[in-house]
């Protein structure tokens, strides 16, 4: 098993990023198709709302795609303390192993 350095959270937890790319950007599509109607029907106020909607969800497209080019294997710097994996009550604590 590889050692993580961000402890064990829950067993190897993923993102499921690829779906969350795909629904922000339908998200997005739908968002600006909304905008651009409600510019047409001269309804400012949803007009502003729908294109704000549409800005948040292309923040978390650029969000996503930045962890997804990260990769699988990104662990923090060394500037990011490591915390120990949570422990059953019966086992007894050890020292966390340093790198020189």
């Amino acid at each position: 098993m590889r050692p993580i350095r961000s402890g064990d959270e829950p067993v190897h937890a993923r993102s499921p990023l690829r779906l969350r790319f795909w629904l922000a950007l339908w998200g997005t599509l739908w968002m600006i198709a909304g905008t651009v109607f409600f510019v047409v029907v001269d309804q400012p106020v949803w007009a502003a709302v729908t294109a704000a909607l549409a800005a948040i969800t292309t923040v978390d497209i650029v969000v996503v795609v930045r962890h997804m080019r990260q990769g699988s294997r990104f662990q923090p710097g060394r500037d990011v303390p490591p915390y120990e994996p949570i422990r059953k009550d019966d086992e007894e604590p050890h020292e966390p192993k340093r790198r020189p």
